[in-house]
């Protein structure tokens, strides 16, 4: 199951240069993960100051 990322994101994008799939983008609220090249590591997790991502 892919991870994903709660409205509680601030958008400061420190998650997305941590994917190496590059599975998360800029969306119209906040970033978001695509559950489709997601594989689950837990980078984006590990570097993200709000504890928005969660698997």
């Amino acid at each position: 199951m892919a991870y994903t990322i709660s409205d509680d994101c601030i958008s400061c994008g420190a998650c997305a240069g941590e994917c190496p799939t590059s599975s998360i983008s800029e969306g119209a609220n906040h970033y978001e993960i695509d559950p489709n090249t997601c594989i689950d590591c837990g980078a984006c997790a590990d570097v993200c100051p709000t504890g928005s991502i969660s698997a």
